[in-house]
């Protein structure tokens, strides 16, 4: 066992393959419209795999199984919760995105509340997703680090720099198509592992069940229904059933809803139902895709006898997957499922560099005098220097994570959910309350921020509560905003 050449042949293989194919799909990019969406021409299945690719990065392909290995299965609550916010979504943003020409997520704040405040929930989505996306390439490190013994700024640099070339010169379409492959890529080398596994097992799936049962534990529970001794003990467990459910949905409802990663491609679709079709695919497959990851952990606490991590060697719970596939892989399959760590980074990071990018120079280049009235070469050719300056920044900023000793999809999730309450609260603003006006929409913004800076600060509530606090924070005082305004008015 091991690492072979053959192995390092089939990543490198991948590695350039991959660069290459991406940039041939996009090399007909006329416009910024089609570097950024594709020409908005885009098939709701391929939308639908991107998405899923996009948001399973290395975070799920290594952390959850991780997670499961250290724990149990209540992770999936979160995910439960993730496909109702996907669905919410396809009823209430999708069809007021399609109302107008969108090209941005925050075009939609600028044409309801005015481009004061599309710039700036664009500028706080460009800090959020350079932080949070900085965690998820730091996570693909982790098994390039473990295999060929290079330090984990080095690592991230390889992965970053194939990642940005067909990223850039093939805009939006090369990433999607990319997605696709990598997909079904990362997908077969996680499940080549768990049957190697079952199959290495002496009694197979009977083992996994044994160890998972064990001493009167049960790391196949699903479902929590503790409540604490008090409401902030409550509020301060992780994955509790409602905890689960209901952060999970507003979780979802942000990142699919008015975070530009993803709405980009939404965007992208020929047409509304198009894009529903799109996002009901997601939801459809996320579920499934989070229970296959945590069982493929309860296996590798079978495979290595229930052991603690910390027995093994490890100092993160999220390098116990990259340790069976260096160690105990064949030649060839281990070649084979690194290339799917590799995938599934990848299509998150590229991701990430062309929906900072299309947030750049669409919600605050394009609308200085600078930007304005441009020809559509030019635009394109601003479009890939934000590109090229995002993926550097980007390859900087997962360096700073590289002392971590937490599960790194939990460090991404607390990112993303300390503006995207704010960010959620003041779509619904726009959406559901039609007397609110700009700056209510601004003071209700602020408000969500500032009551995580409270929360964050002066209690230990779990991050699954985050981002449904944020949202009431900024509705409520967006609407007390509103109806005191009013009152001055009437005076």
């Amino acid at each position: 066992m091991g690492f072979s050449l053959i192995d390092y042949c089939i990543v490198l293989t991948y590695l350039i393959g991959v660069t290459l194919i991406g940039t041939y799909i996009g090399r007909k990019q006329k416009t910024s419209k089609d570097y950024f969406l594709g020409g908005k021409e885009m098939s709701w299945w391929s939308v639908g795999f991107s998405i899923v690719a996009s948001e399973t990065s290395t975070l799920t392909f290594i952390s959850i199984p991780g997670l499961a290995y250290k724990s149990d299965m209540h992770f999936l609550q979160l995910a439960l919760g993730y496909f109702f916010g996907r669905l919410l979504v396809s009823l209430i943003f999708i069809p007021a995105y399609y109302k107008g020409d969108l090209e941005t997520a925050y075009d939609f704040l600028g044409k309801r509340f005015g481009m004061g405040l599309r710039k700036f929930t664009s500028s706080v989505f460009i800090v959020t997703r350079v932080l949070a996306s900085g965690v998820r390439l730091f996570a693909t490190a982790i098994p390039v680090h473990l295999i060929t013994g290079y330090d984990y700024g080095t690592s991230i640099f390889i992965i970053g720099i194939f990642t940005l070339i067909y990223t850039y010169v093939g805009g939006l379409k090369a990433v999607v198509a990319m997605d696709v492959v990598q997909m079904f890529i990362y997908l077969g080398g996680a499940f080549a592992s768990m049957l190697l596994i079952l199959h290495t097992l002496p009694n197979g799936w009977n083992d996994v069940v044994s160890y998972a049962t064990a001493n009167g534990s049960n790391k196949f529970s699903i479902v929590n229904l503790t409540t604490g001794k008090t409401f902030m003990e409550f509020l301060s467990s992780p994955y509790t059933f409602l905890g689960g459910l209901l952060g999970g949905t507003f979780l979802s409802m942000a990142s699919h809803g008015t975070d530009q990663l993803l709405v980009q491609r939404l965007l992208g679709c020929k047409s509304r139902w198009e894009s529903q079709k799109a996002l009901i695919l997601d939801a459809s497959i996320i579920v499934l895709q989070f229970a296959f990851f945590l069982v493929l952990g309860l296996c590798l606490f079978a495979f290595y006898n229930g052991v603690p991590f910390q027995q093994l060697g490890l100092k993160s719970s999220d390098e116990i997957f990259p340790k069976f596939i260096v160690e105990n892989l064949p030649t060839g399959l281990a070649g084979l499922v690194i290339a799917g760590v590799l995938a599934s980074a990848m299509g998150t990071l590229s991701s990430s560099i062309s929906s900072l990018a299309s947030s750049t120079f669409l919600d605050l280049f394009k609308l200085t005098a600078r930007g304005k009235n441009l020809d559509v070469q030019t635009e394109v050719k601003w479009s890939k220097r934000f590109t090229l300056l995002w993926g550097f920044v980007l390859i900087g900023g997962a360096m700073l994570f590289t002392d971590t000793k937490n599960p790194v999809v939990e460090i991404g999730l607390k990112i993303a959910s300390f503006t995207y309450g704010g960010l959620l609260g003041t779509f619904f603003l726009g959406l559901l309350f039609k007397r609110t006006n700009q700056f209510d929409a601004f003071v209700g913004f602020i408000a969500g921020i500032l009551s995580m800076v409270v929360v964050l600060t002066f209690t230990n509530i779990d991050f699954t509560w985050h981002t449904l606090i944020g949202c009431f924070a900024t509705i409520i005082v967006g609407n007390i905003s509103n109806l005191f305004s009013k009152k001055r008015n009437e005076i």
